[in-house]
């Protein structure tokens, strides 16, 4: 991925909280002829190797598995909060007029190989660390042993499990930070006044990419201020 050293994320685990974060990636895989891409939720076992292990499944007939023998490249990517940006948001635009658009995001790559597995041991595990995972802010976490047991077997047998032992890992972080600093508080701005959540929560990622006396956004109409 390209990455600009303003934009790189490098730490590790801050690379493997943003995964836990936004669990459906996007794998990339090199089949026979072709770049074959599938969205899976994955789940990140930290102990598999030195990198960790990404773990999902995917459906029986899907016939990416068959081609996994021995392990095929791939790249998972994930992706939260995004949102296009407009120069209108920018003080910018009035002063000097010199501003474009730009999208801000923050992605991170998964590198490694994947395999198939067809062990139903291995495979339920996977499905109970993924659901426990998932199920962890309900009120009431549904576990995989709650469905009848026998039905559960039958769904072992409809997918076939996916490991992607990673063995690189990319982040970057694309939040404004080579914009002048009133711009970037023009994007905070912009970015909450749309009420949409996602672009909140991208809004408070900016924010936190500033620096920590610079946080505090004050509002060009005179409300005051918003803190994220």
């Amino acid at each position: 991925m390209y990455m600009p050293p303003c934009h790189a994320l490098t730490d590790l685990d801050a690379m493997w909280s943003y995964v836990d974060a936004h669990a459906l990636g996007t794998w990339v895989c090199l089949d026979d002829q072709a770049m074959v891409a599938n969205h899976l939720p994955l789940v990140l076992d930290r102990t598999g190797g030195s990198r960790g292990r990404l773990m999902g499944h995917v459906s029986r007939s899907n016939p990416v598995w068959r081609k996994l023998v021995g392990g095929r490249p791939s790249v998972v990517t994930f992706l939260g909060p995004q949102s296009y940006i407009s120069p209108g948001w920018y003080p910018g635009k009035a002063q000097h007029g010199k501003v474009v658009p730009t999208w801000n995001y923050t992605a991170v790559h998964a590198h490694g190989r994947a395999t198939a597995i067809e062990d139903p041991i291995w495979i339920l595990d996977m499905l109970n660390r993924l659901t426990d995972a998932q199920e962890s802010g309900q009120p009431r976490p549904w576990k995989v042993s709650d469905a009848p047991e026998a039905y559960i077997r039958k769904m072992l047998r409809a997918v076939v499990g996916i490991e992607i032992q990673v063995q690189e890992w990319e982040g970057r972080m694309k939040l404004s930070q080579d914009e002048d600093f009133q711009d970037r508080l023009g994007t905070v701005h912009g970015l909450v006044q749309t009420g949409d959540s996602q672009k909140a929560d991208l809004a408070a990622q900016v924010q936190a990419a500033m620096p920590c006396d610079q946080r505090t956004l004050h509002s060009s109409a005179g409300s005051g201020t918003i803190e994220l």
